[in-house]
């Protein structure tokens, strides 16, 4: 009998196969897979985070019968690129961030909206309240959108992000990471997430990245880096799968 589990020598790891593992009904995640909304160790959310009971309101039709969101969600052919945005070429590392948007079985999730928003080369981000000591860069604006294809895929071209500092505690520092936002077919539907990249020495001291309690879902956080994606001479390539639900299901921040 063929393992259903077994991977192609080289492959990179699968985390479920949806033939084999996929639930016969849906079960919350443990509340360890998706950050608190009230975390100790990001100071923010003591000031953030509801004091109330948390009011869920009931799906109903309205959520898909209601005003949708058309073609215009891409506002020009350069969306997806943030290198080509302006005149110049922005200063940094070229990357390419890769992946799939997939539902709850492993299926491909078409017309997605998927936006990013990330800190340049140097870590600083253009906003008007972000002011620490590193240099912008005229050329990078960090904001990207694009729609996924019909096998729900998405891609970016743009420059890896730098750590910053942010002050939560003595010697804080956020690790490079990519913000991404994901939008089906309604605004009720939008979730949100983080981005990470492999190998960063910055993980252990991150109280962001590690409110996520669960060791396997903040591995599911990081990006794979993919030679095969990689294009010679240009660009270093990163592969990102969303999962929405499910066994492989990302961690994404509470509604608040």
């Amino acid at each position: 009998m063929t393992d259903p589990t077994a991977q192609p020598s080289g492959a990179p790891p699968r985390l479920w196969v949806p033939n084999a593992d996929t639930p016969t009904s849906y079960q919350r995640e443990d509340a360890a897979a998706h950050p608190p909304l009230d975390s100790p160790g990001y100071k923010s959310t003591q000031l953030r985070h509801p004091k109330q009971p948390l009011v869920y309101l009931p799906q109903t039709a309205t959520e898909i019968t209601g005003p949708q969101l058309g073609p215009e969600r891409i506002a020009g052919e350069l969306d997806h690129d943030l290198t080509r945005q302006h005149e110049g070429q922005p200063i940094g590392e070229r990357i390419v961030i890769g992946g799939r948007v997939l539902d709850t079985e492993g299926k491909p999730l078409r017309d997605t909206l998927v936006e990013i928003w990330q800190a340049n080369a140097a870590g600083r981000y253009r906003h008007r309240w972000d002011r620490w000591d590193a240099p912008l860069d005229p050329n990078f604006s960090g904001a990207g959108r694009c729609v996924t294809d019909a096998e729900g895929r998405f891609r970016f071209v743009t420059v890896k992000p730098g750590p910053y500092p942010w002050g939560n505690h003595h010697n804080a520092w956020r690790p490079a990471h990519v913000h991404f936002s994901l939008l089906g077919r309604a605004f009720a539907q939008r979730l949100v997430t983080q981005m990470y990249f492999p190998g960063d020495p910055w993980f252990p001291y991150d109280p962001i990245f590690n409110s996520v309690r669960d060791e396997r879902a903040r591995e599911r956080m990081i990006a794979r880096f993919s030679i095969d994606e990689t294009v010679p001479g240009w660009a270093a390539a990163y592969e990102f799968d969303v999962h929405l639900r499910g066994p492989g299901a990302l961690p994404f921040e509470e509604a608040h």
